[in-house]
């Protein structure tokens, strides 16, 4: 193989079998038959030239070819897409081209594929099969390219720079489904669900009438009039709905990490598992997203380990969905602990307004859960706070009938493990009820639903 400044150049197997058929044969004549000696020499001299001149005036067909990725591609994490590009070559009679696209680890995609480019081509518009498997920002840098030789004596390959972004997105498919009735309603969904209570934001003032509260008299305006005054209320119709997602080291472990099986004992090793903890979290949140902007609230969205890595205040439409998302996707959980004191702080100073703020994290760690303990009044005293963390399927108590037999000192130990985060998790709870902070435990694959359930619930009820 010999190689050159822009490129390389190696035989075919038609070269390799022509080489075969003329040298060998060449080469043995001679021995046999001395009068052929003359016409042996001449067929392998011809081919040799023929080789010679296939590989000079092949030289310049790579660079005749032209290969163009577009600035920036985006994906959905998980569904089989398509990457499209152009080759641009203009040639006498059809050629095959090899094309390898160098990809980053999350994207997987075929070794190599043949693309026929016809005769006078002006830009083929083609497409590389691609599925991403992992969310975030991915950047393709390389390609390789091999064409053969116009009598297919060589294959000439070529390392090509290229400049593509590929933005992969979570996948809410599965959550959109689940939730398909809500996506589904005609208008904004309030007047569809039944609120409780007469509302808490304030409306008007009218002339009092029988039946009205005395909580609700304005004894200011009573007094200036001379008469009754009563204050009349109205459902709030637009909130702010804040989530902050956790990517420190509790969310770096894969889904299947947290799914056991209560018979065995074994992991799953399903494609779950190639999903981690953070991808959950940040698919729940756009959800909420979706279902806030239907709703008519306005939603924000944070992300937080030891500092602050991201925030983007309450807003509502299209576009501010598309900045949630566009802000939140290229995270990747980082190996920290979480620091809930800068957090909470951060979080505090920011919220001016009364909010409803989701904290999507992780508890099981006594340590982690005590400082998020210690410090929550910081959020709490001003704002409703629900910490909402993925429940791990060990946590149950000790003689539930779903954690399956015991038959041996492994199962003995397996479950007692599980009673005892049962445990601390209960306690946690009712201490955080003391701050009025509530905690839900969700199953990984109804996160999502478990999340806009809760939302519902509160907007229902007008606790915020």
């Amino acid at each position: 193989m010999s190689r050159f400044p822009s490129f390389t150049f190696l035989p075919t197997h038609r070269l390799l079998a022509g080489t075969a058929l003329v040298f060998f044969p060449g080469a043995l004549v001679p021995v046999f038959v001395p009068e052929a000696r003359g016409p042996a020499l001449g067929a392998m001299a011809v081919f040799s030239f023929l080789v010679f001149l296939d590989i000079l005036s092949s030289f310049r067909l790579l660079s005749s070819l032209k290969v163009t990725v577009p600035e920036v591609v985006r994906l959905t994490r998980g569904r089989d897409s398509v990457l499209p590009f152009s080759l641009d070559g203009c040639f006498k009679k059809r050629k095959a081209v090899r094309l390898g696209f160098i990809l980053p680890p999350g994207l997987v995609s075929p070794t190599d594929l043949y693309f026929s480019l016809p005769q006078e081509n002006s830009g083929k518009i083609l497409d590389w099969p691609l599925t991403p498997e992992r969310q975030g920002r991915h950047s393709l840098r390389d390609i390789r390219i091999e064409i053969f030789s116009r009598a297919g004596f060589w294959a000439f390959r070529e390392r090509r720079n290229v400049t593509c972004e590929i933005r992969v997105y979570p996948d809410l498919r599965s959550e959109r489904k689940a939730l398909a009735s809500l996506f589904l309603e005609r208008g904004t969904g309030v007047h569809a669900r039944k609120m409780v209570g007469k509302g808490r934001e304030f409306e008007k003032l009218r002339e009092y009438t029988a039946g009205d509260s005395y909580e609700d008299i304005h004894w200011k305006a009573t007094a200036r009039r001379g008469s009754p005054i009563s204050k009349v209320f109205q459902v709030e119709r637009t909130q702010d709905i804040y989530v902050f997602v956790d990517n420190s080291r509790m969310s770096a472990r894969n889904v299947s990490l947290l799914e056991e099986s209560p018979a065995q004992g074994e992991r799953r090793k399903d494609r779950a598992g190639t999903e981690t903890v953070f991808e959950r979290y940040v698919s729940a949140a756009l959800v909420l997203a979706l279902a806030a902007e239907k709703q008519g609230d306005r939603f924000g969205i944070g992300v937080f380990s030891d500092t602050v890595t991201g925030f983007v205040k309450a807003r509502g439409g299209k576009s501010h969905f598309d900045a949630c998302r566009d802000m939140v996707y290229p995270l990747s959980p980082r190996k920290v602990s979480p620091d809930y004191p800068e957090f909470f702080t951060f979080a505090g100073t920011r919220l001016r307004k009364r909010s409803l703020v989701f904290i999507l994290t992780s508890l099981e760690d006594p340590a982690i859960a005590e400082s998020f303990l210690r410090h929550v009044h910081i959020l709490s005293s001003r704002h409703l706070v629900v910490a909402i963390m993925m429940k791990p399927a060990s946590a149950r108590p000790l003689f539930d009938r779903k954690a399956g037999d015991v038959t041996g000192v492994r199962d003995l130990c397996r479950h007692l493990a599980g009673h005892d985060i049962f445990t601390r998790l209960a306690e946690l709870d009712r201490s955080l009820a003391r701050h009025a902070v509530g905690l839900v435990l969700a199953d990984h694959p109804s996160l999502g639903q478990t999340l806009v359930n809760r939302y519902l619930d509160i907007k229902r009820r007008q606790t915020l």
